[in-house]
């Protein structure tokens, strides 16, 4: 499995931005997929996940509905709708993959994946 995360770039306070993450290598009837962050200098944080096939969703708390996790199955891609963005949103951005269905309250935890993507990076200008 492979993961190709798209769509960051440089934006001002209050913007909008989508980011993308294509996976290949691979059809799965259950499977979830989820996005972190890692700011400069700090931990990666979980930021929100989701799952196949009942496409159940989670979130981080820092963002308070300000994001927004999707799938298109035909496309073997989930997506990050970022909204209202904020200076302290800088940083970069990675998803990841497990082809299984996890359990709600293991969806933040980095170890519950298997694959990650490269990043893209996200900076706010205030």
């Amino acid at each position: 499995v492979q993961l190709q995360a798209s769509g960051g770039g440089v934006v001002q306070a209050g913007d909008s931005l989508r980011l993308s993450c294509a996976f290949s290598g691979g059809t799965f009837s259950r499977a979830t997929m989820a996005w972190f962050r890692q700011p400069p200098g700090q931990e990666r944080e979980f930021v929100a996940g989701i799952r196949w096939p009942d496409s159940a969703s989670t979130y981080g708390d820092f963002h308070k509905g300000r994001f927004r996790i999707s799938r298109d199955t035909a496309q073997n891609t989930i997506y990050l709708q970022m909204n209202s963005l904020r200076p302290e949103d800088t940083a970069a951005y990675f998803c990841a993959a497990r082809p299984a269905r996890a359990i709600m309250s293991a969806m933040a935890l980095p170890r519950t994946y298997d694959f990650w993507g490269q990043g893209t990076q996200v900076t706010v200008s205030s």
